[in-house]
Formats: C-alpha cells, structure tokens, sequence
C-alpha cells in the first residue's frame, strides 16, 4: 500500500462500527502487542494503533492500558483478549467485499 496517504489520529471510540469490526479482524489477539509509539507534532510521545485501508492510514490513539481495557470490556473477545471465533466469521462475512483487508500485515486468511 501506498506510504503517502492521508494518515488520521483518532481516538478509538469516534470511529464507526464498521471500521472497529475491521480492525478487530486484523488484531484478533488484541491491540496492546501492536501499537507504535512517536512524538505528535507538539513533541510528545504518543502510542497509536497502525490500521491502513485504501486511502487513509489511522493511527488509533490508545496507550497499553487503554488498549487492554477495550478488549477487556469488548463482548467480541473472549477472557483470554482473543476474537470469539462465531464473531469473527460473522465479521469476515460482513466484509468479505473489503479487499484491503486481506493486504493488511496482521490480518489472517484462511
């Protein structure tokens, strides 16, 4: 995928459900393993979830904790952080026409 695409922070609870579904297809253990961290443009350190589709790349605001604490509090995952397997079926069938899914690092195709 392309590098210079428009990159986004958010945070994780301002994004539609869709796209949390998505991601949680590419990070079915979890996110807190996978986030990056780097100074924001006030020279901060800042640690974001990496998520890349067709046009944009989003880098989801969350530290360790807060990551841990979405998965934690997600009915998706089961008590061990990892996407109960009936959702995720559920979930690739839902978006089985996104293709940069499939392109994604993280993501998993059978």
């Amino acid at each position: 995928m392309k590098a210079d695409k428009l990159r986004v922070f958010v945070d994780y609870e301002k994004l539609d459900e869709a796209l949390k579904e998505q991601i949680k297809l590419v990070y079915p253990t979890g996110f807190s393993q996978h986030l990056i961290s780097f100074n924001n443009a006030k020279g901060e350190r800042v640690s974001a979830l990496r998520f890349e589709t067709f046009e944009k790349i989003y880098l989801i605001k969350m530290s360790i904790q807060m990551a841990d604490k979405i998965v934690e509090d997600d009915d998706d995952f089961d008590d061990d952080g990892n996407l109960k397997e009936d959702v995720r079926e559920k979930y690739e069938e839902e978006h089985s026409d996104v293709d940069y899914l499939s392109e994604n690092d993280n993501y998993d195709v059978d």
